[in-house]
C-alpha cells in the first residue's frame, strides 16, 4: 500500500477503494467533489470565488466572461456573454452601454432582458444583499452616499433613492447604459461577476430564497439545494447553445456533492472507480497528497496545478521607527528567502517564489525582481544594507502572522536570513480574527512586519494596489484596513487617481506596473509567493483545465465526460 492510499483510508473510512463498489454515477453525469459549504447561490449574495466560478460557468450567465481555453493572457479579457461585446465606454470612462444578445433565455422560455439586468443589480442596494454580497454596484454606479458611507438608494423594494439609480441604470431595448462615478478602463470585467448579473422580478424569492436557482445558463437545479450534501444541476432545455460563446456545457447533468474533505475527494479520484471516474475535485488537493500525484505520470495528465488567487506578501510598518528607515526595510527585502519559505509551504506545487504583487493573470505582471535579488535572498547584501542603517546590530524587529501549523513552519523558514543579515526577530503569531487584530488602531507602532495576502477581484492590477496602498481608502481613527504597514504618500494616492483615468487599457497596465516596481523598490511591501492550485480529474473526464481569470478554478466551460 502507498503511502498515499494509506492517507486515504485513514482520513475517509469510505468504500471509495473497494475494488467492487459500483458505478451509481449516472451516464454523461459529471461529479464535482467539495468541502463548501456553499453559503448561497443567490447572484447578489454570493462571495466566495470558488462559488462565483462555478455557478457562472453553469446557470449565471451575466453581461460580460472570461473567455474558456488554456491562453492565460486570453483569460484576462472579457468577451461579450449576455451583451454581443464587452461593451462601450463613452471618452469620460464613467459611461458604459451594453446591448443584450438576442436568443438568451431563462429556464422557463422568457428572454432575458434590460430590465432584468436592471433589477438585478439594484437588489445590491437592499438588504441583506448590502451587506453580504460583492457590492461593486455601491462602490461604482453614480448614486449619492450618506455620510456613513451607505447608499441614498435603498433597493427596489421601497424606501428613497430610487430616482437617483433611475438616473445610473437605463434600459433603451436591449442597451444598458451605467454612469458611473469615477472613471473606469474595466468596468467591462467588473459587470462579469454575479453582482451585474440578471434576477427575473417574478421570479425573486427575495431574501428567504438563499439557494433558489432560476437559469438563464446551460443547468438548472433539479429539485432543492441540500446545503449539507449539494445538489444535481440538469440540462437546461431552453438554453440555446448557440447564443452562448463560452459555455461548451458538455455533460448531461453535473452532481454538486457538497461537504467532501479535500484529502478524502483526492484520494476517491485518485482510486478512479464508480462514478469518481467521472469526478473532479473543486479543492485543491492538500501539499502532502500534491508531490505524490506529480511524481506520478497517470496522475500528472488527470491534473492540472495553476496559480491561485492569492499573494503572501509582508508589510513593513511605516509607523514603526525602525522600518521607516529606508535601509533597514531593504536589508530585510534582500535578507528574505522566499525559496525557503515556499518549501515550507509544501513545494512548488503549492506556491511559487514571487518578487510582486500582480500575479500571471493580471496585465501588466512582470517576472523581474525589483531589487535583483535571488529567491534564495541575500544575507551578505542585506548585512551590508542594514549596517547603513546607522542602527546597532542586532536590529531588532517582531513580524505579525497568522498562525496555523504551516504558516508557523513557514515564518520559520525566514528567520536564518533575517538572522544572519544582522536582525534579531520576534514572531507574533496571531491565531484569530488576524486580519482585523493587525489593522486595529495603534497596531501599526507596536508591530515591525505584518505578514498579509490578497487576492484581486478581478485580473487587473486596479484591485490590487489601490485596495492596498490608497491611504485614502484605508487609514483612519478606525485603523488602517488593508494598509496594515500604515503606508501613506500623497504622490503614490495621486498618481493612483492618474493610472484611473488612463483610457488605454495596455498603457494603464504598464503605469500600473511601474507603481508596483516603485512600491517594491521603496519596501512597502516585500513579496513572498504566488500560491498554486492542484486540481484532478477521473479518467473519464476531458477537457481539464483551469481559469487563472477566475481565481485560478476548475474551468467547467470546458469539461466533458463519458
Amino acid at each position: 500500500m502507498t503511502a498515499l492510499v494509506a492517507v486515504a483510508h485513514m482520513v475517509s473510512g469510505c468504500t471509495a477503494g473497494d475494488a467492487s463498489a459500483p458505478d451509481t454515477g449516472v451516464a454523461g453525469q459529471l461529479s464535482v467533489l467539495s468541502l463548501g459549504p456553499v453559503a448561497s447561490w443567490d447572484p447578489q449574495r454570493m462571495t466566495t470565488p470558488q462559488d462565483v466560478a462555478f455557478a457562472g460557468r453553469t446557470f449565471i450567465r451575466t453581461l460580460t466572461a472570461h473567455p474558456a481555453g488554456t491562453d492565460a493572457a486570453a483569460q484576462r479579457d472579457v468577451v461579450g456573454d449576455l451583451a454581443t461585446d464587452a461593451g462601450r465606454p463613452d471618452d469620460s470612462l464613467k459611461v458604459w452601454a451594453f446591448t443584450l444578445r438576442s436568443g438568451t433565455t431563462w429556464q422557463d422560455g422568457s428572454p432575458v432582458t434590460c430590465e432584468d439586468v436592471r433589477y438585478g443589480v439594484s437588489r445590491s442596494f437592499a438588504k441583506p444583499w448590502a451587506d453580504e454580497g460583492l457590492n461593486y454596484p455601491l462602490a461604482y454606479l453614480d448614486i449619492p452616499r450618506k455620510a456613513d458611507g451607505t447608499s441614498t438608494y435603498a433597493g427596489p423594494f421601497g424606501g428613497s433613492g430610487q430616482a437617483a439609480f433611475d438616473k445610473a441604470v437605463t434600459c433603451d431595448g436591449s442597451k444598458i447604459t451605467f454612469r458611473l462615478s469615477t472613471p473606469m478602463v474595466d468596468f467591462n470585467q467588473v459587470v462579469a461577476l454575479p453582482a451585474f448579473a440578471p434576477v427575473k422580478k417574478s421570479r425573486d424569492g427575495k431574501a428567504d430564497a438563499t439557494y433558489a436557482v432560476f437559469s438563464n445558463g446551460p443547468y438548472q437545479l433539479k429539485g432543492e439545494w441540500d446545503p449539507s450534501t449539494g445538489g444535481v444541476f440538469e440540462r437546461n432545455p431552453k438554453w440555446d447553445k448557440g447564443s452562448d460563446p463560452i459555455r461548451r456545457a458538455a455533460p448531461e447533468s453535473i452532481r454538486y456533492v457538497e461537504g467532501t474533505e479535500s484529502q478524502t475527494a483526492v484520494q476517491q479520484v485518485i482510486n478512479d472507480e464508480g462514478d469518481r471516474r467521472r469526478a473532479v475535485t473543486l479543492d485543491s488537493a492538500p501539499p502532502a497528497m500534491q508531490q505524490q500525484v506529480l511524481a506520478d505520470k497517470g496522475l500528472t495528465r488527470r491534473s492540472i496545478n495553476p496559480t491561485a488567487q492569492f499573494v503572501d506578501y509582508l508589510a513593513p510598518s511605516f509607523a514603526s521607527p525602525v522600518m521607516r528607515n529606508a535601509d533597514v526595510r531593504r536589508a530585510l527585502a534582500l535578507a528574505t528567502n522566499r525559496d525557503g519559505y515556499v518549501t515550507a509551504l509544501g513545494g512548488t506545487s503549492a506556491a511559487e517564489p514571487t518578487s510582486t504583487l500582480l500575479g500571471p493573470a493580471i496585465a501588466g505582471h512582470r517576472d523581474t525582481d525589483p531589487l535583483g535579488v535571488s529567491p534564495t535572498g541575500d544575507p551578505a547584501g542585506a548585512r551590508a544594507a542594514l549596517q547603513a542603517s546607522g542602527l546597532t546590530l542586532p536590529v531588532k524587529i517582531t513580524v505579525a502572522y497568522r498562525s496555523t501549523p504551516t504558516a508557523d513552519k513557514a515564518m520559520a523558514a525566514l528567520l536564518n536570513g533575517w538572522e544572519q543579515a544582522g536582525f534579531q526577530v520576534t514572531l507574533q503569531p496571531i491565531e484569530k480574527d488576524y486580519f482585523s487584530a493587525a489593522s486595529r488602531p495603534g497596531r501599526a507602532a507596536d508591530t515591525d512586519v505584518f505578514w498579509a495576502n490578497w487576492a484581486p477581484a478581478w485580473p487587473a492590477a486596479s484591485t490590487v494596489i489601490p485596495p492596498l496602498f490608497d491611504s485614502r481608502l484605508n487609514l483612519s481613527d478606525s485603523g488602517t484596513g488593508r494598509d496594515l504597514g500604515a503606508f501613506a504618500d500623497d504622490g503614490v494616492d495621486k498618481e493612483i487617481t492618474r493610472i484611473s483615468t488612463v483610457k488605454d487599457p495596455a498603457a494603464q497596465a504598464a503605469a500600473w506596473a511601474d507603481l508596483d516596481t516603485s512600491l517594491a523598490k521603496r519596501g512597502a511591501y516585500i513579496a513572498l509567493a504566488q500560491r498554486r492550485s492542484l486540481f484532478i480529474a477521473g479518467s473519464a473526464v476531458s477537457g481539464l483545465s483551469a481559469n487563472e481569470a477566475l481565481g485560478g478554478f476548475v474551468d467547467l466551460a470546458t469539461i466533458g465526460v463519458e
